[in-house]
């Protein structure tokens, strides 16, 4: 079973590389030994297990990952590097300022946790990048990740153990991941996804185009982080424009697809509705609004709680 989280990745065309890495990249999509995507999440997923099981746990590797997700769409390759090492410290990070000493400590032992502290610290004086090309949100998807996003542009794969996948709509360039539809019961099959897949420029644009319209209707803050404010889509907007402009953006449910049964997830319009939530409130129409903002709400508040089920 994969971890609860959803992830939000950019693949840069591997042009954008600087040498060496670009010839690296190249290299590695035409491999046959890299993972494939329809089981690079559970490569990722044993990799960490394996870490922060080990005595001591290790929260951070000692080395930078050389995987990638890749996609070719029109005679180019796309890459998203997994970038474990960075991920992995500014995940540490966020974990040691959410909780108290001892309780990290119980996690991590100190000397460890202060190795990997002093290692990310060199690593920011060296001036290299800080924004990873994944994004990873646990038990639940920001509302601002839905808005890069358009209904057309989304690819569900459902399926039970033994048998096969239907066709039905084509998504960007998907190898392994054939977009279908179907009823039964959910599964935990490694195929069974949900992803949008858009092009920078539309991302951007979307993004920009929302940003007012939200400031003005819900403001920049709010308390409750897992609701759409300006302040979160501007991050978003500025992760964004880190990355090569003809880049792709792909939102992936990952294992929170195994939280919802076929059904549910069939009827996942996530998507859909912010963009009708936005388009009523750049228009006014505050009834609109309200309701698909409720239902946004409504689908993914139980998804949350089940973090802290017993």
């Amino acid at each position: 079973m994969l971890p609860y989280a959803a992830y939000l990745r950019v693949y840069e065309p591997v042009t954008a590389f600087p040498e060496p890495a670009r010839t690296l990249w190249t290299v590695y999509a035409d491999s046959r030994r890299r993972p494939r995507r329809i089981h690079a999440l559970g490569v990722e997923h044993r990799d960490a297990a394996r870490r922060l099981t080990a005595s001591p746990a290790d929260a951070v590797p000692e080395r930078e990952s050389r995987d990638a997700y890749v996609r070719r769409l029109d005679d180019m390759v796309y890459v998203c590097p997994w970038e474990t090492r960075l991920r992995s410290w500014l995940a540490f990070e966020r974990f040691r300022d959410m909780h108290a000493a001892d309780v990290a400590a119980a996690f991590v032992p100190p000397p460890a946790a202060e190795r990997a502290t002093a290692e990310f610290e060199r690593w920011k004086r060296s001036g290299r990048t800080l924004r990873p090309h994944i994004l990873t949100s646990t038990w639940h998807i920001p509302l601002d990740w839905f808005v890069p996003f358009t209904r057309d542009e989304r690819c569900l794969m459902l399926g039970t153990p033994g048998t096969g996948y239907r066709r039905s709509d084509e998504a960007p360039e998907q190898h392994a991941e054939p977009p279908v539809p179907g009823q039964g019961p959910a599964t935990a099959a490694p195929a069974r996804t949900l992803i949008y897949v858009t092009s920078m420029g539309e991302a951007r644009r979307r993004v920009s185009a929302a940003l007012p319209v939200v400031r003005e209707n819900l403001g920049d803050g709010t308390g409750d982080v897992y609701l759409l404010s300006a302040g979160r889509l501007d991050t978003l907007g500025r992760w964004l424009e880190v990355f090569h402009p003809r880049s792709l953006v792909e939102l992936d449910y990952g294992g929170l697809v195994h939280l919802l049964d076929d059904r549910a997830l069939s009827a996942d319009e996530s998507v859909a509705e912010m963009t009708v939530a936005l388009t009523g409130m750049e228009r006014g129409e505050v009834e609109l609004t309200v309701a698909m903002y409720k239902r946004l709400l409504a689908r993914w508040r139980p998804v949350r709680a089940l973090e802290a089920a017993n």
